[in-house]
């Protein structure tokens, strides 16, 4: 048995993976199982968990057409299964994995805009339900593909080595963060892809939860986020004038995992950290609007969902479609909505 795991879709997805890498492995110890990926966060995370023999990196978004399909047709008939990570609802997953030809080729069957995608190429199929976790759907998925029969649901897997280890114990020395400091992790970005930066909460309300939690909670708080989220923490930053406060900086995700396992509590927007501090088992505190949060609250770990749970949502599902709101009144208020009080209140909740 030769399988493939097509994980292109993101971070997150990636990770919500894991849990059922892990049970490929456990129940096939002598097949081959490779990965492919195109996020060097996804590399970071996937060549950390030891379940895999090789992991195949390619840059879809930035290669052309032509070295994509030469990259795709070199792995033709080289796999017995492949499996299309959920949620991958767009049709160039779907034609990838047609295209590399294994004879079984797993995928949910989507509820929305499916056949539009080209979900019909694949040929072991679960259908989806929406009150289902992703790492669920997964796990289901794998279960149908190569007929394990288990209860099993294990805990999202990002292993750090002795170097990212060693890193986050330099770095949190110079910043001078000591054993017995209350400390709280902070992401205010996401992903922007199909507008989906109005799942952001306002910075001026991360920078006044800031404030409030190194005056009242006496916390240092670390800002997490990659390069591309550093005009947003940068203005934020800039918003207070209080001490304790710091903009973690790495040059992989693993380093910012390190980092971040130092936390005693993470608060995010429904973004891939959240799904990594769900990974290191910290305290977390979720800011989710318009996601359907069966899909993807923290998995097994200790949380909490700062939420308006307005009558509109959820309003997002997983199709290609860009996030859009509907409301008259106050577009993405799910969002928008949200109070500064609120989120506090779920720190102090979970602390």
């Amino acid at each position: 048995m030769k399988i493939l795991v097509i994980a292109l879709s993101g971070i997150g997805d990636a990770l919500m993976f894991t849990p059922a890498l892990k049970l490929i492995r456990d129940y096939n110890p002598e097949a081959t199982v490779d990965a492919l990926v195109m996020y060097k966060g996804v590399e970071d995370i996937y060549e950390r968990t030891g379940l895999l023999d090789n992991l195949l990196y390619f840059d879809f978004l930035k290669e052309s057409k032509v070295a994509a399909l030469r990259f795709v047709l070199a792995l033709r008939k080289k796999y017995s299964h492949s499996i299309n990570v959920y949620p991958s609802n767009r049709k160039e997953y779907n034609l990838i994995s047609f295209l590399i030809g294994a004879e079984k080729r797993a995928a949910v069957s989507y509820l929305r805009m499916d056949f539009e995608n080209l979900g019909f190429l694949n040929n072991v199929r679960i259908v989806e339900n929406d009150n289902l976790h992703n790492v669920q759907e997964n796990l289901l998925l794998v279960k149908k593909l190569i007929n394990i029969e288990t209860d099993e649901e294990p805990g999202l897997i990002f292993r750090l080595n002795d170097d990212d280890i060693s890193f986050a114990e330099g770095y949190l020395n110079k910043i001078q963060i000591a054993k017995d400091d209350s400390v709280i992790g902070v992401h205010p970005g996401c992903s922007t892809l199909k507008n989906h930066i109005n799942r952001r909460w306002e910075p001026e309300k991360f920078a006044a939860l800031a404030s409030r939690l190194t005056s009242e909670m006496n916390a240092k708080v670390l800002f997490f986020g990659g390069p591309e989220e550093d005009e947003l923490i940068n203005g934020i930053l800039s918003k207070l004038e209080v001490a304790g406060v710091f903009r973690v900086k790495t040059s992989n995700l693993a380093k910012t995992a390190a980092v971040m396992k130092r936390c005693n509590i993470f608060v995010s927007n429904d973004s891939s950290l959240m799904h990594v501090s769900a990974a290191l088992k910290l305290k977390t505190v979720a800011i989710i609007g318009p996601t359907n949060t069966n899909y993807i609250h923290p998995w097994k770990t200790d949380y909490t969902i700062a939420s308006l749970k307005l009558e509109c949502s959820p309003c997002f599902y997983y199709s290609p479609k860009p996030l859009s709101c509907k409301r008259e009144d106050i577009k993405y208020k799910c969002m928008k909505g949200l109070s500064v009080e609120r989120v506090f209140e779920e720190v102090k909740k979970i602390l």
